[in-house]
């Protein structure tokens, strides 16, 4: 994948120092989940154009793991010498081998540097063998969810894709992996640059990145989203946009105005410019075809909003290919 320049200011929701990430890797962990949570922070860091987030890839004694499919890590350092803003425990399989004193005591003292604790997948079990989801609501691979529940009574198992609960989350899954630390972006960094990153990466649905979709403004802004998205090579006009989502268009923009920070004309503008940024870097396309493309009635009038976007025209970024 291509690297993207800086987009426009509104995508940043803060300019607050990067959040500091501990992956702590177990034998046997899988692939799909590492890379679901570490790859949108790496996009989340490109789009932006600043150092958002940073990870460090650990086991308990800084030795060599390997995953489920054959691929070893060596980590940059043991679990005891690390800190940071949040630890992400990821064993997935075997995670009852994984289980024992030792475990629960490594991660009893991290929780001590990590103010935020994560669990993927399976690593919901050690941290609750460790005491550090008592009293808290979680979730784990549905497959173990029942054994969870019966497991650790004091514990309130949830069967949802990821559970936050103050300062402990639990994530069921690789894909959920993905759904997560978007939200996490979205929460953190503004969920119009979480938006970006789901289209980066060609998800089935874009708009589930907006992480606001569980209430009725949210939905309003996820079905404008998905307008949005369908139409554009031929953009529709706002008000059409706004009546296809059920509301007014002065509805609209204050709901995605205060969702994503921004009004639809330019969340519509970024997503086209999104699609073209795209073609421009992934085809071979000339300028005038990619602006039919992302719904521009002339390669002119594309270039200039390319330039004011992303700080360069179509034709420098190719060059760079």
């Amino acid at each position: 994948m291509q690297d993207y320049p800086q987009s426009m200011q509104f995508w940043e929701k803060t300019s607050a120092a990067p959040q500091h990430i501990g992956v702590l890797l177990f034998e046997g962990f899988s692939n799909h989940c590492l890379a679901n949570t570490v790859e949108p922070m790496r996009a989340a860091n490109m789009i932006s154009g600043k150092p958002l987030y940073d990870w460090t890839f650990l086991s308990l004694d800084a030795l060599p793991v390997t995953s489920s499919s054959g691929l070893s890590v060596a980590p940059h350092d043991k679990l005891g010498a690390a800190r940071g803003d949040m630890l992400v425990v990821m064993p997935s399989y075997g995670f009852r081998d994984h289980g024992g004193w030792k475990t629960q005591a490594a991660l009893r003292s991290a929780a001590t540097r990590f103010p935020t604790l994560c669990a993927m997948d399976t690593g919901s079990w050690l941290l609750a063998e460790a005491g550090l989801l008592d009293k808290h609501k979680a979730t784990i691979h549905w497959e173990e969810l029942t054994n969870f529940e019966e497991r650790f009574p004091d514990i309130e198992a949830l069967r949802e894709r990821f559970v936050i609960d103050d300062r402990r989350l639990t994530c069921s899954g690789a894909m959920a992996a993905f759904d997560l630390v978007l939200h996490l972006i979205g929460q953190q960094r503004g969920q119009a640059l979480a938006l970006e990153v789901a289209q980066l990466f060609m998800t089935r649905d874009s708009a589930r990145s907006h992480t606001g979709g569980a209430t009725p403004a949210g939905r309003i802004v996820n079905r404008a989203l998905a307008v949005m998205q369908e139409h554009l090579e031929h953009p529709l006009p706002i008000p059409q946009i706004a009546r296809r989502a059920g509301v007014t268009q002065k509805t609209l923009e204050a709901r995605m105005k205060a969702e994503l920070g921004a009004a639809p004309t330019t969340v519509y503008r970024r997503q086209r410019l999104t699609l073209a940024r795209k073609l421009v870097m992934d085809t071979d396309l000339t300028v005038a075809e990619i602006a039919v493309r992302a719904g521009y009635k002339n390669p002119a009038a594309m270039t200039r909003a390319f330039k004011a976007g992303f700080d360069e025209t179509p034709t420098s970024l190719r060059h760079q290919r």
